[in-house]
């Protein structure tokens, strides 16, 4: 029995992980006008960028609907004592809501705790996978709990985006900001403050905003662990990883792909570093 871990698709988990350490993903929804495509199971990210790219639709993400939430609760409730479910923070998903409608239709006997991560892709990764450390060695849901809030606490992250044009295509900026970034090559680097992605800083050159990544992480006070994301820069995304090893015992630091969850709107060229210290 035990307790189940839930979480979403905008962690961006590597399946290898989630099947290691038994953590349900439930996907979020990518559109390309009326079609619709279940994130990390019906697209690849190699598929979602080039069409991100090259079709003529740009694509719009939505939250699972209730009843996949409803339907993984059911399924896992007949061998769980408790399920905490880990999401993106309700003021850039409707992920969490999404959840918490699908734990009040399960009606199953366990306790469910729906809980808002306040972070966006590996950020919500680590705290799922640091969740389901616990209950896999046999924590009670209480214990669980404590660990995953502990984690939201000690998780951080920083997104380097190559372009402002998907931001702009999905009303994320105005077109002044997005042709005054452009002209200036500007490179934004993103993080989240209270489930909210605001800009941390600029850089002037990709290379300088990587230099700024490898800067925050080695400035983290006790780092524990660290996830490297990336939607279509396999080479930077190793090169930090290698730069990360002076600092890291690199069987800490794990590596992932961008789904549609942000990378609709962060697009080709995104690198993004999570941390979690103590």
């Amino acid at each position: 029995m035990g307790v189940k871990i839930v979480t979403d698709s905008g962690s961006d988990l590597p399946a290898d992980i989630a099947r290691e350490l038994e953590i349900t993903v439930v996907p979020v929804y990518i559109y390309f006008g009326e079609e619709a495509y279940r994130d990390g199971v019906d697209i690849s990210p190699d598929e979602l960028y080039k069409r991100l790219v090259e079709g003529p639709v740009h694509p719009t993400t939505t939250q699972p609907v209730p009843v996949d939430f409803t339907d993984a609760y059911k399924e896992l409730s007949k061998d769980a004592d408790a399920i905490v479910s880990i999401h993106l923070p309700a003021p850039l998903s409707g992920t969490y809501n999404s959840a918490l409608q699908g734990k009040e239709m399960a009606e199953v006997k366990c306790p469910i705790e729906v809980v808002d991560s306040f972070s966006i892709s590996m950020g919500l990764g680590l705290v799922a996978m640091a969740a389901a450390r616990v209950a896999e060695a046999g924590g009670s849901l209480s214990e669980v709990m404590e660990e995953t809030r502990k984690a939201i606490d000690q998780v951080e992250i920083r997104g380097l985006l190559d372009t402002l044009t998907y931001l702009l295509k999905g009303g994320r900026i105005t077109k002044a900001k997005a042709t005054v970034g452009s002209l200036l090559n500007i490179k934004p680097i993103l993080k989240t403050v209270n489930g909210e992605l605001i800009q941390a800083a600029r850089a002037r050159s990709f290379s300088k905003g990587m230099d700024m990544l490898f800067e925050f992480t080695k400035d983290t006070p006790g780092l524990q662990e660290v996830a490297i994301v990336h939607s279509t820069v396999p080479e930077e995304a190793n090169l930090l990883k290698e730069r990360l090893g002076s600092i890291i015992d690199e069987k800490r630091i794990h590596m992932a792909r961008l789904g549609a969850g942000l990378g609709v709107h962060g697009g080709p060229g995104t690198l993004l570093v999570a941390v979690r210290k103590s």
